[in-house]
């Protein structure tokens, strides 16, 4: 069975997309209307924009959903038979399996990068890397720290776990999981504490905008962050993409039940090639390429 997963925040690069506005008269179309949707030149960055400004807030998020999406839709063989997305990821996920139109997802995606930015804002934070220490010490390290936020944020495969929090915890945090083995334990250069109890007013504002966009049955399932389990159903779907943003990307456990369920092929589809290296960590026996 073929899986295709579509990456998150952290894959842009400049000049992104650029060869499929130039070859193809469908993803110019898209690439144009993307520019409409969102009220500002989107394509002109991805395509010339330095690093520092695709990491504007405004936008990495929707750059990265509208190269994942085109090459999905442009692509004569795309035939998901299951599909997931890490964080971002998960609304290009959406789209490709027909859950959300273009438009809508590109929407909410525009939007859910303006709420975690306010929030951000709101309440300072970060999150760090956490390498060679087990899932369940990680994890009871974090508890340990009570006086602060610190959480499990993205389980992205063996041996490999992003923490998230407060500034103060995080850093208290990296220090426990040094004491306790860890290889490394890295501060990373984001701008809050995704994926945590501190994205709570981005949630709240995100909840919104979902509840009011239209979801269609998808045609295959998408296997979601919250919970790491297949999903059909549109009401199931749309409240597990409103936790998401308060709550762990259990990537790792996707991962393991997509091939459980039959998967013996992941296609990445976006920007960069992140997911296939987690893939190969997660189950070293599937084949790996990108779209």
């Amino acid at each position: 069975m073929k899986a295709y997963v579509f990456p998150g925040q952290g894959s842009q690069f400049s000049g992104m997309g650029k060869e499929l506005f130039e070859n193809s008269a469908k993803a110019k179309g898209l690439f144009l209307q993307a520019n409409d949707i969102l009220g500002f030149d989107i394509t002109k960055i991805m395509f010339t924009g330095t690093d520092e400004e695709l990491r504007q807030t405004n936008v990495t998020q929707p750059a990265i959903f509208i190269h994942s999406v085109i090459l999905a839709k442009i692509s004569e063989t795309f035939a998901p038979e299951m599909v997931a997305g890490h964080s971002l990821g998960e609304f290009s996920a959406l789209v490709a399996n027909g859950t959300l139109s273009f438009e809508d997802g590109l929407k909410l995606v525009s939007k859910r990068a303006m709420a975690m930015q306010k929030a951000c804002e709101l309440v300072p934070g970060t999150m760090a890397a956490v390498l060679a220490l087990a899932d369940d010490k990680v994890e009871e390290i974090c508890a340990s720290i009570s006086d602060e936020v610190v959480v499990a944020a993205n389980y992205n495969c063996p041996g490999q776990l992003v923490i998230s929090g407060s500034v103060k915890g995080i850093e208290k945090a990296c220090e426990l999981m040094k004491a306790a083995g860890a290889k490394r334990a890295l501060v990373l250069p984001v701008g809050g504490a995704f994926h945590s109890p501190l994205m709570e007013p981005a949630r709240i504002e995100l909840e919104d905008a979902i509840k009011n966009t239209l979801f269609s049955k998808p045609t295959c399932a998408v296997y979601q962050n919250v919970n790491a389990k297949p999903s059909t159903d549109v009401e199931a779907i749309k409240l597990n993409l409103i936790a998401q943003l308060t709550a762990p990307v259990r990537w790792t456990q996707s991962v393991q039940n997509m091939v459980k369920d039959g998967a013996t092929q992941f296609i990445e589809c976006g920007p960069g090639k992140v997911l296939q290296g987690l893939v190969k960590k997660i189950e070293p026996g599937v084949e790996v390429v990108s779209i």
